[in-house]
């Protein structure tokens, strides 16, 4: 047997494998959609926390999507992290139109703070509710989404609830990227096991995050994490980490966000928390540019030079990939003939992993929103 059986086997086994545990893992969790609203949408107090920092285009539709809600035991706290474009106008005009709106202006970061981390335990402090709900500034809320919510939390017992998030516009490639990265994600934390209190997975979704005020406090909010980027996933980990109960729905037409207008955005996003999501270790990011290299962009390579039986192997491989992209962008309400772009986005997700280290090394720490943080104090934070 030759050097490319052995490869396409390896690689025809390894992608079977991944593709069945995605499959069957999110096939375990549950839509939020499925779930009834609260009995005539009474329940207790929700604290709704937005940080915003230039988000004067996305943030009063975001609002409006909020103040819609038919929940209403509910508070709006919004707090404008130095923002420098109109989104304090923006707010002044939601305010007068909504005076139970409550705003917040911070002018100056503190020293160990990353901005949204910041502003997120600062709306956290001037809360009032039971329950938490942090969310962002470009998050659109169906109406009924948090009374279903709720009525998840209330009826399971859970201290933390997450809800994936639906990607709104954006053309073929992005979504494909997106589909690629989201398929990664999926199988590095598995949130279909976040439910199971024997395992360690763990899950959280910056577009909506809930969380009970007591278990929040008990945390000691944000601080344990105040300079990590992943501030969502991480909330979760400190979550599950002390032992209190979580779980994560999918929230496909409940929880909507623009989430990059083109590639490029996307790609220039990423750079300040891929490398964290590595915890700072080359070693790590060689190991995943090496898996995707071997999923996803050998198979393509093997197919055209290998011999039989080789290249048969490798086209199974890609078949499955092609056939995880077409489920996909029919899920996404797409045409499943841009499933083609599974042949691309590899290349893609391996640039944004090895550019996210360089940059982050070159200089020595991230650059987010205007802030420079360095890297010797954001590795501080890194959960183990």
């Amino acid at each position: 047997m030759t050097i490319s059986f052995w490869l396409g086997l390896f690689c025809l086994l390894a992608s079977l494998a991944i593709a069945l545990e995605v499959a069957l893992g999110i096939g375990r969790m549950k839509q939020i959609g499925a779930v009834a609203g609260l009995p005539n949408n009474l329940g207790p107090q929700v604290s709704i926390i937005i940080p915003a920092c230039n988000e004067a285009a996305t943030i009063e539709p975001a609002l409006r999507s909020m103040l819609a809600l038919n929940y209403d035991n509910l508070e709006i706290i919004v707090v404008d992290d130095r923002s420098v474009d109109a989104t304090g106008q923006v707010l002044a005009g939601m305010v007068k139109e909504y005076p139970s709106l409550r705003v917040y202006r911070i002018d100056e970061l503190p020293e160990g703070w990353l901005g949204k981390n910041h502003a997120l335990q600062f709306g956290a402090e001037k809360a009032t509710g039971e329950y938490l709900l942090f969310t962002d500034a470009d998050v659109s809320l169906e109406k009924s989404t948090l009374s279903r919510a709720l009525h998840h939390v209330l009826s399971n017992g859970l201290d933390h609830l997450s809800i994936f998030f639906e990607n709104v516009g954006g053309g073929s490639l992005l979504n494909g990227l997106f589909l690629d990265a989201g398929g990664g994600l999926l199988l590095l934390f598995k949130p279909w096991l976040a439910k199971d209190p024997k395992s360690k997975h763990f899950m959280g979704v910056g577009a909506f995050n809930l969380v009970k005020a007591a278990t929040y406090r008990v945390l000691g909010g944000h601080r344990k994490i105040a300079m990590h980027p992943i501030d969502d996933v991480m909330l979760g980990k400190l979550v599950k980490r002390a032992g209190f109960r979580q779980d994560c729905l999918l929230g496909h037409a409940f929880v909507a966000v623009p989430w990059y207008g083109t590639v490029r955005e996307f790609i220039n996003g990423l750079m300040k928390n891929t490398f964290a999501l590595y915890r700072y270790r080359l070693g790590a990011v060689a190991a995943g540019v090496g898996v995707v290299f071997l999923i996803g962009v050998l198979p393509f390579w093997g197919l055209l030079l290998a011999d039989n039986p080789a290249r048969i192997m490798f086209g199974g491989v890609i078949s499955i990939r092609i056939i995880s992209f077409v489920h996909g962008f029919r899920q996404l309400g797409l045409n499943p003939c841009y499933a083609g772009w599974a042949l691309i986005t590899p290349y893609l997700n391996i640039y944004i992993a090895v550019k996210a280290a360089a940059v982050t090394l070159r200089d020595n720490g991230i650059n987010w929103r205007g802030t420079h943080y360095p890297l010797a104090e954001l590795k501080k934070y890194v959960l183990r």
